[in-house]
């Protein structure tokens, strides 16, 4: 399958706070919020969803097409990165005047999370025309539409159905800025809609339909449930419960980018031609790989790390299968 991942690119700055944010939290004083954390580490990592989700899916072998803005500091490192980890960077957009985008997040101690995104060169996302790079890739099978610039999200997803290719909406972290008729347009008809959920709920709410109605939109709808796995939500059919790959008991936990590694798991899973269960074990499995390390592109999915964990999980003929259909 040739898939092409519209999305953020971004460099994260990651900063862990030892408490909990609950804590810090006065129920009576919301309207007059006013806090400050002193954290005790930072890192700079890459990240943004669309690089995070192309990473991903390279270490898999499913030769992603990235396709997303950026400045010119994205040429020195993160670009050469992403190619050498089997990313085709060759559609990606450098801004003439603007800096790559940044991601500011903050965890505490409970895996709560506090973040802030500046978008930079992202918004140019929307002076990307698909058409042309279905061309030269001899067509697309898939277009996935995560968190990006609103324009071009909707802009992508227009270009997507008017050119009969398979959507998959993700729109995930852009639900918090975006608008109800925005939203609409991002999930009406698309193949697959990815969503943990918490986003899930805020799709329900912004957009006025119930969740009978946002099962309508799509042929195929994924919520994540962090440590209980995901569901799979088909029409006339039952829907599937994955469980999780429980995490190592030793590792210190981030979960900065997991979602992102399912969606890389899961959506490799359907290139290498797995069933939508299998795909989602993947997804689970990837999902917890980047849970365990402390980035969104620092986890190494390689057949040594993933077979033994999906076993684990899931039984060894389910990971032999998984495993040995991918392109490693």
């Amino acid at each position: 399958m040739r898939i092409a991942v519209t999305g953020s690119i971004a460099e994260d700055l990651l900063l862990t706070f030892p408490g909990k944010f609950a804590d810090m939290i006065l129920a009576d004083q919301l309207e007059r919020l006013s806090l400050s954390f002193l954290a005790d580490g930072m890192q700079r990592r890459r990240g943004g969803v669309g690089g995070n989700i192309a990473y991903g899916m390279g270490q898999l072998g499913a030769n992603p097409i990235l396709v997303g803005a950026v400045g010119d500091d994205f040429l020195a490192e993160y670009k050469p990165w992403l190619e050498r980890n089997g990313v085709d960077c060759d559609s990606v957009y450098v801004s003439p005047d603007k800096g790559m985008a940044r991601f500011l997040c903050t965890t505490d101690a409970a895996q709560s999370q506090i973040a802030t995104f500046y978008s930079g060169a992202m918004e140019d996302c929307k002076e990307i025309d698909l058409g042309p790079i279905a061309e030269v890739h001899g067509g697309l099978d898939l277009v996935v539409v995560s968190p990006n610039g609103p324009e071009g999200m909707l802009r992508h997803t227009r270009d997507a159905h008017a050119m009969g290719i398979d959507v998959v909406a993700d729109p995930s972290q852009q639900l918090a800025r975006m608008h109800g008729p925005e939203i609409r347009p991002l999930i009406e008809g698309a193949k697959y809609l990815i969503c943990n959920d918490y986003e899930r709920s805020l799709i329900t709410k912004k957009t006025g339909w119930t969740d009978e109605e946002l099962r309508a939109q799509v042929e195929v709808l994924v919520t994540t449930h962090g440590a209980k796995g995901a569901s799979i939500e088909q029409p006339g059919q039952d829907e599937l419960t994955v469980l999780a790959v429980a995490p190592q008991d030793d590792v210190e936990l981030e979960p900065t980018g997991a979602g992102d590694a399912f969606r890389a798991g899961f959506l490799s899973g359907l290139a290498a031609g797995l069933p939508l269960e299998s795909s989602a074990q993947l997804g689970c499995a990837t999902a917890t790989l980047a849970l365990e390390t402390v980035g969104p592109q620092e986890y190494v999915a390689s057949p040594a790390a993933l077979r033994p964990r999906l076993a684990t999980a899931y039984g060894d003929e389910s990971a032999g299968t998984i495993v040995d259909a991918l392109d490693f």
